[in-house]
């Protein structure tokens, strides 16, 4: 029913809000914006990244384009957005390899946990990749392309590539920040069980916390794997039948999981995009 929907819906704010405060620590000094300004910048990154064909990296452009317009400079508006994309990342291989840990125990299918595991390690050299190009420069290395690819814009945009290159890597050097930022995302990804948990004690089909947290994870690396497709549409449905049936769950309960939380990401998401587009219209007319 339409309560459950929104109790789930209601809920979610506050995962949420504990990711934008991981990435908020992040940001260098004492000013900075609050809590509620850096949720509104959340909620608009992953409506992008959920309903647009960006391949899940749409919505961190267009947040920092917010971070500038409310007076953060530049170099330090792309510099968090970078340095939160990526530990919220490990923090997300944390939180699926607990999921993986949490299947071995409970459902007796080798072949699917062998299958988890090498998803598992084939994704720790990318992350691993991806941390390396940032302390070598990341930008120095990518700005050839980028000012071949959007010439004058590019620079105009982000400026000197070996000052962005610095800014990041002062953003790791601050390694309490960085952790704060990592266990902030990873309660995040953590909290979302309970959406699941919620909506399956409205479903009549309760299950324990542990297990609910189990399905989170997996789904959540199954649409992390399919990034290239919008919404993960198809992906987030197939997860929930398969890894719901493992525990015993119905399909015809697993597809309306999965319809639960379609609906809960049009209710967040479309408000999202029209404010979204609704801001750079207004900023184009004063162009």
């Amino acid at each position: 029913g339409w309560r459950g929907i929104f109790a789930v819906s209601a809920f979610h704010i506050i995962p949420l809000a504990v990711s934008s405060f991981g990435w908020q620590i992040l940001v260098p000094g004492k000013k900075r914006p609050g809590l509620a300004e850096f949720t509104y910048f959340m909620w608009i990154r992953a409506a992008i990244n959920d309903f647009l064909p960006v391949a899940r990296i749409g919505g961190e452009v267009a947040s920092v384009r917010l971070l500038i317009t409310h007076g953060m400079r530049r170099n330090v508006a792309i510099a968090i957005t970078i340095g939160e994309l990526t530990l919220s990342t490990a923090s997300l291989l944390l939180f699926v390899a607990l999921g993986v840990l949490l299947f071995a125990l409970r459902v007796s299918n080798k072949d699917a946990l062998m299958q988890m595991l090498w998803g598992l390690l084939l994704s720790l050299p990318l992350l691993a990749v991806l941390v390396a190009i940032q302390k070598i420069g990341l930008f120095g290395i990518l700005s050839r392309l980028f000012r071949t690819l959007f010439r004058d814009k590019w620079t105009s945009f982000a400026g000197s590539a070996a000052q962005l290159d610095k800014t990041v890597t002062s953003i790791y050097r601050r390694k309490n920040r960085a952790l704060a930022c990592a266990f902030w995302s990873f309660l995040s990804w953590g909290l979302g069980s309970f959406e699941i948990w919620i909506a399956l004690r409205f479903l009549g089909h309760p299950l324990p916390l542990a297990e609910s947290v189990m399905i989170e994870a997996l789904i959540q690396g199954s649409v992390s794997a399919a990034f290239a497709v919008p919404g993960a549409l198809g992906v987030q449905e197939a997860g929930f039948v398969l890894f719901g049936g493992m525990l015993g769950l119905p399909h015809d309960c697993a597809v309306a999981l999965s319809l639960i939380r379609r609906c809960r990401d049009i209710i967040y998401n479309t408000p999202a995009l029209i404010v979204w587009q609704a801001r750079e219209a207004k900023r184009l007319l004063k162009l």
